[in-house]
């Protein structure tokens, strides 16, 4: 598709509303049908993360072997909730809606994040990318690599101003939706914590650290350093064409989780993850001509 655009400078010549129509026609070839991928990723990757429970209290497979697959998992389990968070898999009132909200809820259970809450504060940061006051995810903005992990891991200690932004998030929406996320979200916690006794109370403590706790918190950093930080650093710019990048990743696109075309994603929400490659080199001609902030990758 992109040998098929003018090249850059006609492009910066081009009619406002042309260019915008150009740009449109590209994105609109990336769009429809079912991430069946995806589907399959969010409830395999569910289905795996579940079994390590009874392999490893069964002696059948060994913890230090659950441990890195557990880890793995909880990193894995956010990507397929957000396809269903702007239903990508199918629209309300389509016929497969149940099945983009099965994997919406189901898939982020590893990472008890219930998915109205993500569903809900994920638009909130849409709608205002890099803004401090707003976007629920601005506190993710770090000056560096290393800065970006340190904070993240800070914001969950106790007491950390950070940690609550997304309950604030739901607070000012103020709708019934959002005060029905925040039960779930409530619920979801007692839950999570409840198991967590419940094992270290009969003598499972360090399997239940090394199948859902440290992976937890391990993922929790990977996914703010990876969907947060990484696409939207320096995390100042706000507009359409501003406020989130393309760049390269040291571990390549997949280590990142398609995050390195993650332009692509606030600019057209509906574009498949596993298409946003492809359609950020259809696009690139286009984004270069509107100034955007692109790496060579």
């Amino acid at each position: 598709m992109s040998a098929a655009l003018p090249d850059v400078a006609t492009l910066r010549d081009m009619d406002s509303k042309a260019l915008n129509q150009l740009e449109k026609s590209v994105a609109d070839t990336f769009m429809g049908g079912v991430p069946w991928g995806s589907v399959a990723w969010g409830l395999g990757n569910l289905v795996v993360w579940l079994s390590l429970w009874p392999l490893t209290l069964s002696g059948l497979l060994p913890l230090w072997a659950a441990f890195p697959i557990a880890t793995l998992c909880v990193m894995l389990s956010y990507l397929p909730s957000h396809e269903a968070q702007h239903r990508i898999i199918a629209r309300e009132g389509e016929p497969l809606f149940w099945l983009n909200e099965l994997v919406g809820h189901l898939s982020t259970i590893p990472l008890v994040l219930p998915y109205g809450v993500a569903r809900l504060t994920h638009y909130e940061h849409h709608k205002h990318t890099n803004d401090p006051a707003l976007d629920p995810d601005a506190a993710t903005k770090a000056d560096g690599p290393w800065h970006s992990i340190v904070k993240s891991i800070a914001r969950r200690q106790p007491g950390s101003k950070d940690q609550a932004s997304y309950g604030e998030c739901l607070t000012r929406l103020g709708t019934p939706e959002a005060r029905a996320a925040g039960v779930q979200a409530l619920i979801a916690q007692l839950t999570y914590l409840t198991i967590l006794f419940a094992m270290a109370w009969t003598g499972h403590a360090i399997e239940a650290a090394l199948l859902w706790w440290l992976p937890r918190h391990i993922a929790m950093t990977y996914i703010q350093f990876y969907l947060s930080w990484a696409p939207h650093h320096p995390g100042t710019g706000k507009g359409r064409y501003r406020d989130t990048r393309a760049f390269r990743s040291a571990v390549g696109n997949i280590g990142s989780m398609g995050m390195q075309f993650h332009i692509v994603h606030h600019l057209y929400p509906r574009i498949p993850l596993m298409r946003t490659p492809a359609a950020y080199w259809a696009l690139r001609p286009i984004l270069e001509a509107r100034g955007c902030d692109l790496e060579r990758l």
